[in-house]
């Protein structure tokens, strides 16, 4: 279940969205980096529903950086590569979680052409995966599903 919180406007939060564990299914905490409030709480709710325990959601680098101990307990982080102007990178985000010994997958997300620097450094680390958005909601549920072997394109 997702807990709301008073958010305000332009005011960045993460937000724990908890769920029970699902019967003969190993779960993964899923970390979500979006600054898209609305595409953060639809992957959060997708993925918990998708098999996910627990899924902590950080609207920048900063937000994700507060939540240390949360983050670094995932084993699966969804980062979109660009993360608004003037704001740390998904990329800087991936540095960070690598250089604090983050173990877990890191998969980005990002809305922008393959040409984008952004995107092309992204696509240049091998320990870590691009999709592009909108994200087709069986991939992404493909990423914490367990059983089929199905790990996304």
């Amino acid at each position: 279940m997702r807990k709301r919180r008073g958010l305000r406007r332009g005011v960045v939060e993460i937000e724990p969205v908890l769920a029970g564990s699902r019967r003969g299914v190993d779960v993964e905490r899923v970390l979500v980096l979006e600054d898209d409030n609305d595409l953060r709480t639809l992957l959060c709710e997708l993925l918990v529903a998708s098999g996910a325990a627990a899924c902590v959601s950080a609207g920048s680098v900063e937000a994700m950086v507060r939540q240390k101990e949360q983050v670094l307990g995932c084993e699966l982080a969804l980062l979109d590569v660009n993360l608004g102007a003037q704001a740390a990178s998904g990329l800087d985000a991936y540095h960070w979680l690598r250089e604090n010994g983050f173990g877990g997958r890191i998969v980005f997300l990002t809305g922008h052409a393959r040409s984008h620097p952004l995107v092309r450094q992204a696509h240049a680390l091998t320990q870590a995966q691009v999709l592009s958005k909108p994200i087709d909601a069986k991939v992404l549920m493909a990423l914490v599903g367990k059983g089929d072997g199905s790990r996304g394109t």
